[in-house]
């Protein structure tokens, strides 16, 4: 029913992902859309500029962490809370989300992501995990989205099921009493070497595809290697591949045949592998990785993530107060000198209801902090019921007004990363210096018709950085300069003058 529809969206891919600091392509809007200005737009004048800076590059930087040629990114990414589940109602997409969707798009969001909450996992309404709980309602609601030119991924998952589903089979899963247990949660964990869960999976999640039209999936994968799993096969395996450390060959194997599917439909495919975890494939079957959860340190997702394959969306975790920067910049510290951008929580409120439905099945609050985390922003929720609002489980608590900050420096890493940049991360050796950085300071180098250097200062002191050439603020381009101070836990990003 939304094949064509969703072909049309999917031809969007790089008009969404694709940026730019000049005015007179700034001003294009979602009707406007095809091609990136480099392929549709660049004069032989700025063609010459972008091939003289990389020559700087290239000539100037001896060595990197890893360089990469931006294409098809797409930075501004928003975990969308659409409401509630498990809920007393099925959520119902209203003014609210129209008003919602315009502000997000006009702050630079492009890309839609749903959560598990768009299903009906504990069949509360008569569906199961691989249906709306209101499908019409998501179906209005993905229709706001693209009417905007802005892409939308769903939820799924190639190895979670509910522990107690009518529709899962013993067959399918190695260790029944190992789920993943958290307030309404018991996931079970299907293997990807199971034909029978392959069989059950696969053709349900190219209906979510089919019956939404949506642009994408996001895979939370629900995975345990199968080289170090203590527990024996199930009579439903074919173990057809050598697993190893280094190497999830069903799992590459079952990932690799949605993301074909997904990608011959011209959309987009983007996944969790755990915590800060890369997926050990042979091949980046993934458009995007998302990072952070469950990890409480800030620093650590940086230098754990920093040589992942592009792109990667982190979505810090500030359940625990030892995660969250005391500074709400520091954020963007850790990010954009490794060409990434965090995921930004947005939607209706995030109540905490879910946490209060009768009749739904909880783990013990005595033995659940997210369960007790959910009761409390209820308790919030009800005596604030104007706001100020958090927006997801990860988000901060007390409040942060994330949304006005990501908006700003969104808008300020857009210009770094447009189609056609040569990124340089963490340069090692360059000319592009008077002297060797300072213990615990990063310079990137973002090449493309203007030439960016941004500056990360990870020290607990002020530096004082020289270039070779002169250089003007990206941020406040009235003077141009070779000395560049940068204070403790900050970013600086200068452009060539």
């Amino acid at each position: 029913m939304y094949r064509r529809h969703f072909l049309k969206a999917g031809s969007l891919a790089a008009a969404a992902g694709s940026y730019t600091a000049n005015a007179e392509d700034a001003a294009a809007t979602s009707a406007d859309l095809g091609p990136p200005p480099i392929l549709k737009s660049f004069t032989s004048e700025d063609h010459r500029k972008r091939l003289q800076n990389i020559a700087i590059c290239e000539q100037g930087i001896r060595d990197c962490l890893r360089k990469h040629l931006i294409l098809n990114y797409i930075p501004g990414q928003v975990s969308y809370n659409l409401g509630e589940y498990p809920s007393r109602k099925p959520y119902n997409p209203d003014d609210y989300d129209e008003q919602e969707l315009d502000r997000l798009r006009d702050g630079g969001i492009r890309l839609i992501q749903i959560m598990e909450d768009w299903n009906d996992l504990l069949n509360l309404f008569g569906g199961n995990k691989f249906t709306a709980v209101n499908p019409r309602g998501l179906r209005r609601f993905v229709d706001m989205v693209h009417k905007r030119g802005m892409k939308i991924l769903l939820y799924e998952s190639t190895g979670y099921m509910q522990q107690g589903d009518p529709e899962l089979k013993d067959e399918w899963v190695r260790h029944q009493d190992k789920s993943v247990q958290a307030a309404h949660w018991r996931l079970i964990r299907c293997s990807p070497a199971s034909a029978g869960w392959r069989a059950f999976l696969l053709p349900r999640t190219v209906r979510i595809l089919d019956d939404y039209g949506v642009d994408g999936l996001f895979n939370d994968w629900g995975y345990r290697p199968l080289y170090s799993d203590p527990d024996p096969p199930t009579k439903d395996e074919v173990l057809a591949w050598k697993e190893s450390a280094e190497h999830d060959a069903a799992e590459e194997d079952l990932v690799g045949l949605i993301y074909g599917e997904v990608k011959r439909r011209g959309g987009i495919y983007k996944m969790h592998a755990d915590n800060n975890n890369q997926p050990k494939f042979t091949k980046q079957y993934w458009d995007y990785l998302w990072v952070g959860e469950g990890v409480w340190n800030i620093d650590k997702v940086r230098e754990e993530t920093k040589n992942h394959l592009p792109y990667v969306i982190p979505g810090f975790d500030f359940r625990h107060p030892d995660g969250k920067p005391k500074n709400q910049d520091e954020i963007f510290l850790h990010t954009i000198p490794y060409m990434q951008f965090p995921l930004l929580l947005a939607g209706r409120p995030f109540t905490g209801e879910r946490a209060t439905i009768p009749g739904v099945q909880y783990k013990s609050e005595e033995k659940d902090s997210l369960l007790r985390e959910w009761r409390a922003m209820w308790k919030y929720y009800q005596s604030h019921p104007n706001g100020p609002f958090v927006y997801g489980p990860w988000d901060s608590f007390p409040i942060w007004d994330m949304k006005t900050l990501h908006a700003k420096w969104l808008k300020r890493y857009l210009p770094l990363v447009q189609d056609g940049t040569w990124a340089y991360l963490e340069v090692r050796s360059s000319n592009l210096f008077a002297s060797q950085l300072p213990q615990g300071v990063v310079a990137s180098v973002f090449a493309n018709r203007d030439l960016h250097i941004v500056l990360a200062n990870f020290s607990q002191a002020e530096v004082n950085i020289r270039t070779t050439h002169s250089y003007v603020s990206a941020w406040d381009p009235k003077l141009a300069n070779t000395t560049w101070p940068v204070p403790a836990r900050s970013l600086q990003v200068l452009r060539k003058a």
